[in-house]
């Protein structure tokens, strides 16, 4: 086969897989997306980008059409910040959007959720602990004494999201230019990774806003001239470690890889500016450590105790997810597409040693993106949500790299791109819908309205496998099975045993004998239509 006749084919085979993952996001976007497996879409575009890197000899002589060439001079006159203004609008519909299909608070918005409420009014603090970060919690207590109820809280999720994609926009405009940054901080909302968590009352999404800024002050330290960007992003870095603790991970990866870029001589020639910044991380720490020490006898007591527990089978499990699914699963196959651009592009930086301040910036940003994967892989379970920093940095990278390949052509790829993208980020919305969400929402239809008939005014225990959730909707103290074997309930207190007829970490008959100990109790079932079924409900007589 002649390589004209090569070319033809691959743009051919480019064209129709770019079509049929056009298709599949409208299928989405009118309802149809039962018609996909689980509502999940086919990773069309991770075929179509080698075919059209195969059929770029083609694509790049060919004219654009005049129509196209019209349309991109015209969505050029229009403002980059007009562009994000619509993006987080369209953020906050997909927020309202969703409340509806996932009303009710999960596993974790709950334990973050009672520890607000318990500040609020002294309402027990169900399924909190220790090793918990602090910052979330103050800002639902702020979010409660506006109104004691669930939106509240998730009205903080939507503002942390909104601060989120605003730096993102930031950042990436002065890394790139405003209307680069709009197709990045797109690219971020269209991944289901991403987009799944925005509903909902968690830290991650806001750390990783107050992440990026400490990776952009670390770039400025070096690229600007006695600037005091580094005493600002270690203020910036405590404030993300009081948000999520998690963020020590993705602290030390950007600490190694700003090392490994720039070399430690930079950084000593910093001088007072690293001793300045180096001291406001101390004092910033110390009340944690001080703490720490307090509850566990070491400063790095919670640290250590908030890795514990991570659920993973062995060392390093965490890793081989995120190898399992880095790009697609991360970023979607659009995304996914833009995500290794970026990989390639801070290789090339790497390898070409010209030791400029843009490849020093991208090798920085490409190793931070490795080194945040491989940390947190080695030392916790994988989750999409630990490691959306890598995602912003290999897609402002995969921008640039999409712009410099394509050239004098690269206004209007990137037009089809940051369109492709708002394409994706609706049919995304109803993926999370439809296809994620449904889950939960059966799971809270069981739980939910057992817990609020058992809402007592009177100091109450509920020992059940779904202590945080129930523990919210009951306003009683919630343990589990194995936390209530270990504890001795104070006076006064109406103990209740739940067990569901499709529940977790439930006890058998010979262990629930045990627990109930010969007391006389009240046993009544209260029907549900979730996926837990029927609960038992084991009232233990007062001691």
């Amino acid at each position: 086969m002649s390589i004209r006749s090569t070319t033809r084919a691959a743009l051919v085979f480019a064209v129709a897989l770019t079509l049929a993952a056009v298709g599949q996001q409208l299928l989405l976007i009118v309802g149809l997306g039962g018609l996909l497996p689980g509502w999940q879409p086919w990773p069309f575009l991770l075929g179509a980008a080698p075919a059209w890197w195969l059929a770029r000899a083609r694509w790049r002589q060919a004219d654009p059409p005049r129509p196209l060439i019209r349309a991109t001079r015209a969505l050029r006159r229009i403002p980059g910040p007009a562009y994000l203004v619509t993006v987080l609008a369209l953020t906050a519909g997909i927020w309202a959007v969703l409340q509806e299909h996932e009303p009710h608070l999960g596993h974790e918005e709950a334990v973050y959720a009672n520890k607000a409420r318990s500040w609020a009014d002294g309402t027990p603090d169900a399924g909190w602990g220790p090793y918990r970060p602090l910052g979330l919690p103050a800002l639902g207590r702020l979010a409660l004494a506006v109104h004691d109820d669930v939106g509240s809280l998730r009205a903080v999720a939507l503002l942390l999201t909104l601060l989120t994609l605003t730096t993102t926009y930031l950042v990436a405009a002065h890394w790139t230019t405003p209307r680069r940054a709009v197709v990045v901080v797109l690219l971020l909302l269209s991944g289901l990774g991403f987009l799944r968590r925005v509903p909902e009352f968690l830290n991650d999404i806001g750390t990783t806003g107050l992440l990026l800024i400490v990776v952009f002050l670390l770039t400025r330290a070096q690229e600007v001239r006695r600037s005091y960007a580094l005493p600002v992003a270690a203020a910036v870095a405590v404030a993300a470690f009081y948000l999520r603790y998690g963020s020590a991970g993705n602290l030390l990866a950007t600490a190694l890889a700003a090392l490994f870029a720039y070399g430690p001589r930079a950084w000593l020639a910093q001088g007072r500016r690293l001793a300045a910044a180096l001291a406001v991380l101390a004092l910033g720490l110390l009340p944690h450590f001080v703490h720490a020490t307090q509850v566990t006898g070491s400063p790095l007591g919670l640290i250590l105790w908030a890795g514990s527990q991570a659920n993973r089978t062995y060392v390093g499990d965490g890793l081989v997810y995120y190898l399992a699914i880095f790009p697609y699963r991360l970023a979607g196959d659009l995304g996914a597409v833009v995500m290794t651009g970026g990989m390639l592009l801070a290789v090339r930086a790497l390898r070409g040693g010209d030791g400029g301040t843009r490849a020093a910036r991208r090798v920085f940003l490409g190793s931070t993106s490795v080194l945040v994967l491989v940390v947190l892989g080695l030392v916790t379970d994988g989750e999409p949500r630990f490691v959306y920093l890598p995602v912003i940095l290999l897609t402002v990278l995969g921008v640039e790299a999409l712009a410099e390949l394509t050239g004098r052509r690269n206004r209007g790829l990137l037009a089809a791109v940051a369109g492709l993208a708002g394409l994706t980020t609706i049919g995304t919305a109803h993926v999370v819908a439809h296809g994620a969400m449904p889950g939960p929402d059966r799971l809270s239809r069981s739980t939910v309205p057992v817990a609020e008939r058992l809402a007592t005014n009177d100091p109450c225990l509920l020992v059940t496998g779904y202590e945080p959730e129930m523990g919210w909707y009951s306003g009683c103290d919630a343990v589990t099975y194995a936390q209530y074997r270990r504890m001795t309930p104070p006076p006064g207190t109406h103990v209740t045993l739940v067990l569901f007829e499709h529940g977790r970490l439930q006890p058998d008959d010979t262990a629930l004998a045990r627990l109930i100990a010969g007391r006389d109790t009240t046993v009544r079932t209260i029907p549900t239509d979730g996926a837990l079924g029927t609960a038992t409900v084991i009232t233990l007589a007062p001691v």
